[in-house]
């Protein structure tokens, strides 16, 4: 079921009533009908949250996205620690893009701890030019009001994507709480919603950097979700050789490719969390998915953990609150001839 369709179970139709719908009876007397061309499909009107220059993977998301026809990008916000750097390591992408599209430094801090992110690791690749000003204060509320105004100038049509911690998703629900009603979809990564292993337990990085961010984030949606958790992205990867191999096609992918030796330096894999719910986007059928309620953890030890409750559909017609489309399974091979495409249809091929 796709993000569409949940929407007008949440508005209380049947899921009965929602294949009716599209099926209008052939009439009997009908003629050979003239074939129409096929109309080219709308871009996808997209707001970009991110906390690129730590993990790699947010640079190698907006490579994507940069490179996608069929996203319109209309805002970049950055979030954690040194977020004007992040906010100049977007705007480095972009300008390697050919693209101009606003971009707002956010909030740096979680809402009730300490920060566990303090530095955008990657900024050293940038040069001095390049970093000018990134030392100065800059307001994070700002973020805040550019998305809450984006999505209020084109009501239902937004999607906005998260893959950094919550920090800025839950004070824009916060601030502004009829905004995510607006909202065409929430499309994140973070939490973990399987048992499927992975080196950190329950345990998922966006979520636990700021736990009450997330829990508020999860409470105040009242659109569609779509999440991708650790337990599905962890197993889209490639190691250091297949990325200098792979991300060797093109302008966009070689910058990311000069940034990655920080990650490199010190870990053996880039793991696709982010750009798997990008390409999601253009399509989803990458990942099968699975429909219930998401809960988060706040006690001590486990805050920021998440927890997957499946439910039927149909529950959420008594409520409006939608329920969460969670990644349950991903076709790598899909998602890899996916992801080069808008670089070149033979990069996949480096791989081997």
């Amino acid at each position: 079921m796709n993000l569409t369709r949940r929407r007008l179970i949440t508005q209380g139709a049947t899921a009965l009533a929602t294949s009716l719908a599209f099926s209008t009876p052939f009439p009997l007397t009908a003629k050979p009908l003239t074939p129409t061309p096929t109309p080219t499909p709308t871009p996808t009107k997209l707001l970009f949250d991110t906390d690129i220059g730590s993990d790699i993977d947010d640079a190698v998301a907006l490579a994507y996205l940069l490179m996608q026809p069929s996203i319109d990008l209309l805002g970049i916000t950055t979030v954690t620690g040194e977020a004007r750097k992040r906010a100049a390591l977007a705007s480095r992408l972009l300008e390697l893009a050919g693209q101009t599209v606003p971009i707002f430094p956010g909030f740096e801090a979680p809402r009730e701890i300490a920060t566990r992110q303090p530095i955008a690791q990657q900024a050293v690749k940038l040069s001095v030019a390049q970093l000018l000003g990134t030392d100065q204060p800059h307001n994070p509320e700002a973020a805040v009001d550019f998305m809450a105004d984006t999505i209020r100038a084109h009501p239902f049509e937004v999607t906005l994507l998260a893959v950094g911690p919550f920090t800025n998703v839950a004070r824009l629900f916060e601030k502004y709480p009829d905004v995510s009603r607006l909202l065409k979809a929430l499309v994140i990564m973070g939490g973990k919603y399987s048992d499927y292993p992975t080196p950190w337990g329950p345990s998922e990085w966006n979520g636990i950097i700021d736990p009450a961010a997330t829990a508020l984030m999860f409470a105040k949606a009242k659109c569609p979700i779509r999440a991708f958790g650790l337990d599905i992205t962890w197993q889209v990867s490639m190691d250091a050789q297949q990325v200098s191999r792979a991300f060797a096609t093109h302008p966009l992918l070689r910058e990311v490719r000069r940034w990655s030796e920080v990650w490199f330096a010190e870990r053996d894999a880039l793991h696709f969390h982010d750009p798997l719910a990008a390409v999601s986007l253009v399509d989803p059928s990458v990942c099968t998915y699975k429909y219930g309620e998401v809960a988060v953890n706040l006690s001590p030890g486990r805050a920021g953990f998440t927890e997957f409750v499946a439910a039927n559909p149909e529950r959420a017609i008594a409520s409006d609150r939608p329920l969460i489309e969670v990644a349950a399974s991903v076709n790598k091979d899909q998602f890899f001839d996916q992801y080069f495409a808008p670089f070149t249809p033979r990069a996949i091929s480096a791989l081997n």
